[in-house]
């Protein structure tokens, strides 16, 4: 088990506060000062340093709150592993909206289908968010479409997914060829922030001289169906996995923009945190759900 100290550690590294990680530890601060100094005089480096009221690591202490995560990643897994030999196959894992609603259902059924004795625990979060469970060790992996640290991760391709502007029947027969400037009249229909698909449009966004604030109106709304229907009623227009919108297309209420200008397709990563001694089984795991 992870040493009391480096806990302390890792939950300063995620503060960046003795005061504030004393309360999330329920301890004092004097203790957490404490188990900082010990680190510090265990491995002959500084850790932090304060300056201008602002504490910040140290390139030693980076190097020691990643492979402490990685180490705390892997032994959440290991506790996994041990309870397999009990007859339980427990699998942590998380994932963004689109992908948990739109793309793996499919995927999942499959992979249960495989192995009865499968017990998943599937959380649903925007990519901030599981990126921070991971190195927490409370997911094992996560499937993602938003952007990533290549240097802290490792991936694997799950599929390539189309990502489209979408609209009304009005506004696809209005937009029909027109470029992305066009649409800045039209009231935005915006995912959270945090969020994979805000994150991707923002970048697409960038590539073309056009920040979000240029549209007249944004909706932020961080649920992909009341989205839907705000753009099925014309409400607005919205960018988004094409996978997301078939069942609206199929029936005609919600359509891609045919847009002159915006082709884009976006990887949907499986990833994990490099160095970890389990990688074996997370591509085993990825094999099934790819269908490898």
């Amino acid at each position: 088990m992870q040493d009391f100290r480096m806990k302390t550690f890792l939950q300063v590294c995620e503060d960046m506060n003795y005061t504030r990680a004393a309360e999330h530890l329920c301890i004092t601060q004097p203790a957490v000062s404490a188990h900082i100094r010990y680190l510090e005089k265990t491995y002959g480096v500084p850790l932090f340093i304060y300056e201008r009221k602002k504490l910040t690591l140290t390139r030693a202490g980076r190097l020691l709150r990643d492979s402490a995560r990685r180490l705390q990643n892997d032994e959440e897994h290991l506790a996994q592993v041990l309870r397999y030999t009990a007859g339980l196959k427990n699998i942590n894992f998380g994932a963004t909206l689109s992908v948990a609603e739109f793309m793996i259902p499919r995927r999942l059924i499959d992979f249960c289908q495989s192995d009865p004795d499968i017990r998943l625990h599937m959380l649903v979060f925007n990519t901030d968010t599981l990126l921070k469970m991971l190195d927490g060790g409370q997911i094992d992996f996560a499937l993602v479409e938003g952007d990533f640290p290549k240097e802290l991760y490792s991936s694997l391709l799950l599929s390539m997914e189309d990502f489209v502007a979408a609209g009304s029947p009005r506004a696809a027969r209005q937009y029909q060829g027109a470029s992305v400037s066009d649409l800045l009249n039209e009231t935005l229909l915006l995912r959270e922030e945090g969020s994979g698909s805000r994150e991707i449009l923002q970048t697409q966004l960038s590539k073309r001289g056009i920040s979000l604030g240029a549209f007249s109106r944004i909706h932020e709304i961080a649920s992909i169906g009341a989205i839907k229907e705000l753009a099925a009623a014309d409400l607005g227009i919205t960018f988004l996995y094409k996978a997301a919108i078939k069942p609206e297309m199929a029936g005609g209420r919600l359509l891609p923009l045919k847009l002159s200008d915006f082709h884009v397709s976006h990887p949907i990563s499986f990833i994990y945190r490099k160095g970890t001694i389990f990688e074996d089984d997370f591509k085993r795991i990825f094999e099934a759900l790819a269908g490898k």
